[in-house]
């Protein structure tokens, strides 16, 4: 049997969240702004083809 003051199966079985570390955090900043920006040269790129064929 099992004592009142042991965890159910079920927590026992998660594995501990590990801290977010530093290196983590900035990884996920950089492929974020990475993924912003080209997004934003994407655009850019389309503005500037549609002018370019408006011109013509």
């Amino acid at each position: 049997m099992r004592s009142p003051s042991d965890p159910p199966a079920s927590e026992k079985a998660r594995k501990p969240e590990r801290p977010v570390r530093r290196e983590d955090r900035l990884k996920a900043a950089l492929k974020a702004n990475m993924a912003r920006r080209k997004a934003q040269a994407k655009a850019r790129n389309a503005d500037d083809a549609a002018r370019d064929s408006e011109k013509d």
